[in-house]
């Protein structure tokens, strides 16, 4: 039976990247019988621009329907000035609430061949491969209250309330875990339970899940510690688990270390396989229609959601070595560009990925 596919290709340098990974997709449905659906819908400014919504009721609706969603990336300065409960970015939180998708994976991989695009020395960064893991409907950035109100005397105070649930925090504990005993069997909790009451209970649960595993050895770090050692020495990290909004910032910090954020693919996972799929950069508006954007992050994306939703993971290791193919051959983005490659475009990397899909 089919898989149905959602794409949605978004704003900025969104529809160049995803239009790359659709030829992937294509060429596997054409020569390797992969069978899948494909749709298009909008979300983010392009969905404002048309609807008024970054998340138009149909396409959450195609989502819902969908096997697994393919996305570009949403936002930009266009809509920066609009109220924040209708900017591109609630099109995305949207999605992930409607969908349930509450854990967030992240490779931090170094390809061999990157190495030197790593600000990182070479011996600190060679052979990194970190899977963070991040609560994603939870935490600061849905609690409630929160808001902007006036204090007496007319001064504005923000305000946000961090909760996380017993039920919240061992649901993602899991995840962690057995995708810990899958890989070295070493997993670190991120928290700062030494001032906040939720990552004390977020620690106490860890903890408590961590008894069910004992293959799997359990660390704790405050999280700005794990800041520290993950440009200190990320090489003793396995696997990482933490809330929201910290695994927001220590996956781009770790994203870094690779060379390029444009390299990171992600997958945003609900119960029963259902999940989202994008790169983890944003829309890059800058460079925008310049046909110089990276898609191998989003190529890369499509992998997961190979893997991890359609459960294909023979067609999901052929991008994976078509794609250390490519980077074999030494053709680069800007972004990833160095002394003796070759600089091409968005559209040449994906046609090389496709090449590279026949021989592998």
């Amino acid at each position: 039976m089919s898989k149905k596919i959602l794409v949605l290709p978004g704003d900025g340098i969104g529809p160049e990247i995803v239009a790359e990974a659709i030829k992937v997709l294509d060429t596997l449905r054409a020569e390797y019988g992969l069978e899948v659906e494909v749709e298009e819908a909008l979300v983010g400014g392009a969905a404002i621009d048309a609807t008024g919504s970054p998340l138009p009721e149909e396409t959450l609706a195609l989502a819902r329907e969908a096997d697994a969603v393919l996305l570009g990336a949403v936002g930009g300065p266009k809509w920066a000035r609009l109220d924040i409960s209708v900017r591109p970015e609630k099109g995305l939180l949207g999605l992930r609430s409607g969908l349930e998708l509450f854990a967030n994976l992240r490779p931090a991989l170094l390809y061999p061949q990157l190495v030197e695009a790593s600000t990182l020395k070479p011996d600190v960064v060679s052979g990194l491969d970190i899977m963070i893991v991040r609560e994603l409907t939870g935490g600061i950035y849905f609690g409630e209250p929160r808001g902007i109100r006036k204090l007496e005397g007319g001064e504005k105070e923000g305000f946000n309330t961090l909760v996380y649930r017993e039920s919240e925090i061992e649901r993602i504990a899991r995840v962690a875990f057995d995708i810990a005993a899958k890989r070295e069997g070493r997993l670190c909790s991120v928290d700062k339970a030494n001032v906040l009451e939720a990552t004390e209970l977020w620690r106490e649960v860890v903890t408590r899940v961590g008894k069910e595993y004992a293959g799997v050895e359990l660390s704790h770090m405050y999280v700005d510690n794990a800041a520290m050692q993950l440009v200190r020495e990320p090489k003793q990290f396995d696997v990482l688990v933490t809330t929201n909004m910290f695994g927001d910032i220590l996956s781009d910090c770790a994203a870094m270390l690779t060379g390029s954020i444009g390299m990171l693919p992600s997958a945003s996972l609900g119960e029963g396989g259902k999940g989202m799929y994008e790169p983890i950069h944003g829309s890059a508006p800058d460079i925008a229609g310049q046909g110089t954007a990276n898609p191998l992050a989003t190529i890369l994306s499509l992998s997961m959601l190979l893997r991890y939703s359609l459960g294909e993971p023979a067609m999901a290791a052929r991008i994976d070595q078509a794609v250390d193919q490519v980077l074999d051959d030494g053709l680069r983005t800007p972004d990833i560009w160095s002394e003796g490659t070759t600089r091409v475009g968005t559209d040449s990397i994906g046609d090389a990925v496709v090449v590279a899909l026949r021989y592998v």
